[in-house]
């Protein structure tokens, strides 16, 4: 149930045609995993807490530093030596002092993240390193838990949705084997500030449309962007029958 000031703080997603007030009852009862308070996090975390996500689990285990404020618009001069996480959790609350935000403050693995995406509604992975990125993965589909999973570099941007409890869809290492795959990150190759805006909203969207069950996910689909030139384009994706993470 939503209360009066509920109501009124939702009011402009409760007119959406579909959505209503079901889909915002849904999103209150979800609880969502954010592994990553960077870039992508940022924005992912400040959208679906002021958009009534129930629960919010922000993971990171890095501190902010001067050149991080480029781009990870949740922070300020203030903000440096702090904790990412906690500091992108005040900021929700901030905004949105009607829902739970907690923190993990160390690196989830094994385990514990298995217990992690388990107890999820949905994990958005807003890591920067394939290590990571893998492991969700294969604890999404262990628990069939739907991930949403974007990556930004330079000035090139990717998102898709991976959703175990569908079984056309594929999952993460269906599109990327673990071996051989380039490692670079942002203090290496660069990064442009807006680019990660854009993917983080754009993953803030995709959560909302599987929590909320409004509108077409990315669910085999990979949505690849140039900023320089502004061209978005889009690969389908299929299931590999062969995948060791996901073959049913």
């Amino acid at each position: 149930m939503l209360n009066d000031e509920e109501l009124l703080r939702y009011s402009r997603q409760i007119l959406l045609p579909n959505f209503d007030i079901e889909g915002q009852a849904r999103l209150k009862s979800a609880r969502v995993l954010i592994v990553g308070a960077g870039g992508l996090g940022c924005p992912v975390a400040l959208y679906l807490g002021a958009a009534g996500v129930g629960h919010l689990t922000i993971v990171d285990d890095d501190r902010i530093e001067l050149a991080n404020l480029q781009r990870q618009i949740a922070f300020d001069q203030s903000s440096i030596n702090a904790s990412k996480a906690e500091a992108l959790a005040a900021r929700v609350r901030d905004i949105n002092p009607d829902i739970a935000v907690s923190t993990i403050e160390t690196r989830l693995a094994d385990a514990e993240l298995d217990q992690q995406v388990a107890t999820a509604s949905l994990v958005v992975d807003c890591s920067d390193n394939f290590a990571t990125r893998f492991a969700l993965n294969r604890a999404s589909v262990a628990a069939s838990v739907p991930l949403v999973s974007g990556a930004a570099i330079r000035g090139e941007g990717q998102i898709s949705v991976y959703d175990p409890r569908d079984a056309a869809s594929p999952c993460y290492h269906c599109l990327y084997p673990e071996q051989g795959n380039e490692e670079l990150t942002c203090s290496e190759a660069g990064v442009i500030g807006p680019l990660v805006g854009m993917m983080g909203a754009t993953q803030a969207m995709e959560a909302i449309k599987v929590i909320s069950g409004v509108g077409k996910t990315l669910v085999g689909r990979l949505l690849l962007l140039d900023a320089w030139q502004m061209d978005w384009r889009e690969m389908k994706l299929a299931r590999d029958p062969d995948c060791p993470v996901c073959q049913r």
